[in-house]
């Protein structure tokens, strides 16, 4: 069977959008699906020229936009095209004005000026570049989250997804006869996250690495009884540090994990009262 095709079009970066569309292709897995992602798109003639492929492709199409006027024609070209459409932010947009009693500012957040939450994460996204895998062990004080785990278990990608969020993430990798540095013993017990995950889908995850690396399947880092016992090493370790947070991975999506890192967060946080960690920024 063919994939169908989803349009998603914003007069922005497009990011929201996208991120509803794929989080809610996630409920469909068994069929196939094309993003066409169009940012930018400020104009009528744009809009015209992009429902006309997807009336062609017999699309459907996802759209952001923030400005009245462009929402209202987009609606009226589609239905001439007899494109179907969802409009993500239009009826968000008005029941918010309607609550507040007020209207508004219709800007395309990439036209808005940059504020200290863009700052924030910027700095957070190369924090988590130089705090990856171990570098920079005295950088580990200064990180609003540790991972720690052995190799595959998604730290790099989980640091970047929540530096993204503008956290600030270091990772250690535990390997096996290898001390963890000393400065990860000295942080704050709340600080740290232990990374788990079941034995058989390290071994595939590693097996398919080694391929890309073009090498030997055999190697001991993807045989059983090394997998197994760099777990258990890894497990002893959360066990003498029984205070951590530890978060099975296996078949958790990085979204998934990220998720439930940050609610213990908030929750530990707020039983010794404090405030909450920062928000997940979209």
């Amino acid at each position: 069977m063919d994939a169908k095709v989803i349009y998603v079009v914003s007069d922005s970066t497009g990011e929201t959008a996208e991120r509803v569309t794929r989080a809610t292709l996630l409920q469909f897995p068994e069929h196939k699906v094309r993003l066409r992602i169009e940012r930018r798109v400020r104009d009528r003639r744009g809009l015209a020229a992009i429902l006309e492929r997807a009336s062609e492709q017999e699309a459907m199409v996802v759209f952001t936009l923030v400005r009245p006027e462009l929402r209202a024609h987009f609606h009226e070209l589609a239905n001439q095209f007899n494109v179907r459409h969802v409009d993500v932010i239009g009826a968000l947009l008005n029941q918010i004005g309607y609550y507040l009693e007020a209207d508004p500012v219709n800007i395309p957040s990439a036209e808005m000026p940059l504020s200290k939450e863009y700052f924030r994460r910027v700095e957070a996204i190369e924090f988590a570049v130089k705090s990856d895998d171990g570098k920079e062990p005295r950088n580990l004080n200064k990180a609003d989250l540790v991972l720690v785990g052995v190799s595959r278990t998604s730290k790099t990608p989980l640091s970047t997804y929540l530096a993204g969020r503008g956290l600030k993430i270091a990772n250690v990798p535990l390997v096996l006869g290898v001390e963890p540095p000393e400065e990860l013993y000295q942080l704050p017990a709340y600080r740290v996250v232990g990374l788990t995950i079941d034995v058989e889908q390290l071994m595939d995850i590693r097996r398919q690495r080694l391929q890309q690396l073009g090498m030997p399947p055999d190697a001991n880092y993807g045989l059983r009884d090394h997998v197994k016992a760099e777990l258990e090493y890894a497990h002893t370790i959360f066990r003498n540090n029984p205070e951590w947070m530890v978060v099975d991975v296996t078949n958790c999506a990085i979204e998934e994990t990220a998720t439930i890192i940050l609610e213990v967060l908030k929750e530990r946080e707020e039983l010794r009262g404090l405030t909450s960690p920062p928000p997940l920024v979209f």
